[in-house]
């Protein structure tokens, strides 16, 4: 089902038109449909069946409260990288009996915050981690849940700047030094060893690289088992890929049946990490259209959401579907232009070469499957409030993150007392 589509020619998300969307909350603005995140969810998790899986949302991928809580409510765990990501999925109503705590760097007070929700695992990437974790834990007298994460040297044939798995990335520990690691967990105290964790990267396209992991790990597992560990949960990442362009990702069926194969008669209960898979085309960022700029044989659609608005193309070189939301004629007149945004910054190119119909001063464009690493990767660069974000469902529109208005912005910045002026510029009473 498509939950972005034209409707006599103008583009809705569900039941809500979006220039209905421009008009009340304004652009920059991020849209995202709770159908297609419920609907996302779904597939992936009847991909498995009623196998024993743990699916913990990848919080970075959106950290909406709204986006968040619709898979709590769908009965998603969560995997975190950090304390504050802990935070929004605890507030979310998931318990840290379905949250797997990952990073590759955590502080002790994150390992503390971790013990404290009673995390379901660690996902631990170094010695020097894993030594930390075992200090708190004896001293408060309790277990943490622990496995290692482990780097099994796979090119997972994506961006080189998505890659985890490769043995020149910073992530995880030598699959060749696992054994080690587990032994000395094992004789630690405050330390319950349980499983073992793998993430080679995002956006596969293809499955062979999980293959070549998942091999690697099954290899592993039975070795630890063989140690004495009791290996009991295998957290296989995320990293499954979406359709931005013309790509061809394999489907959570197909994905599913080489989990099974592989660790089918394992015995374990199998923990999925997708973030991407469930966000990207639940959301576009829609956006208003300033002015065409002509210069020598180049043409510019300067719209007002930019790169501080969505990293992605300036920081990937991703491409996004880039679509008028009123829908020109089937024979209009197409030009090729490059769709920017007005930071002071030549990498602001949201879209480079696209072949759009005419666009003038005051149209809305949608910048399609901007659900995944949109708000979340999101600045205030040239003091730009950061965009609105909106939840629809069915025909309702509800706003799940305001837009910050300017004096609010400018007003966190706190002036030393040596200038002689207000702690708070926008307080002429120095107010704090």
């Amino acid at each position: 089902m498509a939950w972005f589509e034209y409707r006599n020619g103008v583009l809705y998300a569900e039941s809500v038109s979006l220039v209905r969307i421009a008009e009340e909350i304004g652009t920059p603005v991020y849209c995202y449909s709770n159908a297609a995140l419920k609907a996302n969810y779904k597939e992936f998790a009847d991909a498995f069946g009623h196998r024993n899986i743990l699916i913990a949302y990848s919080v970075k991928a959106n950290a909406n409260q709204a986006v968040i809580t619709t898979f709590s409510d769908c009965g998603a765990g969560a995997d975190v990288v950090s304390e504050g990501e802990l935070q929004r999925a605890l507030a979310a109503g998931i318990p840290g009996s379905r949250i797997v705590f990952s990073g590759v760097g955590k502080t002790q007070k994150e390992l503390k915050a971790g013990l404290a929700a009673q995390v379901h695992q660690f996902n631990l990437e170094s010695k020097a981690q894993l030594e930390s974790l075992s200090e708190i834990a004896a001293n408060q007298n309790v277990k943490a849940r622990v496995a290692f994460r482990v780097n099994p040297d796979v090119d997972a044939k994506t961006h080189d700047k998505i890659a985890t798995g490769r043995k020149a990335d910073k992530f995880g520990v030598p699959i060749v030094e696992a054994r080690g690691l587990y032994d000395l967990a094992g004789s630690l105290p405050g330390i319950e060893v349980v499983g073992v964790d793998l993430h080679i990267g995002s956006q596969l396209t293809d499955l062979e690289p999980f293959k070549d992991a998942f091999s690697r790990l099954a290899e592993l597992v039975n070795a630890l088992r063989r140690d004495g560990h009791d290996i009991r949960q295998i957290d296989l990442g995320g990293g499954l890929g979406v359709r931005y362009r013309d790509e061809e990702p394999p489907t959570a069926l197909s994905y599913a049946g080489l989990v099974d194969k592989i660790f089918g008669g394992f015995g374990c209960q199998l923990i999925f990490e997708p973030g991407r898979a469930l966000v990207a085309n639940a959301g576009i960022l829609l956006s208003q259209v300033i002015e065409i700029k002509h210069l020598s044989e180049r043409r510019f659609v300067i719209i007002d959401a930019a790169m501080n608005d969505f990293l992605r193309p300036a920081l990937y070189d991703a491409w996004h579907p880039i679509d008028p939301v009123c829908e020109a004629p089937v024979d209009a007149k197409r030009e090729i232009v490059d769709i920017v945004g007005p930071v002071c910054e030549s990498g602001d190119i949201l879209g480079r070469g696209r072949a759009m119909s005419f666009l003038a001063p005051g149209d809305l464009v949608a910048i399609g499957a901007a659900g995944a690493y949109g708000a979340v990767m999101a600045s205030n660069y040239n003091t730009r409030p950061l965009a609105a974000e909106v939840m629809v469902h069915g025909g309702e529109i509800a706003i799940v993150c305001p837009r910050l208005q300017l004096d609010e912005l400018i007003g966190r910045d706190r002036l030393p007392q040596w200038l002689g002026k207000p702690t708070n510029p926008f307080d002429e009473h120095g107010a704090t």
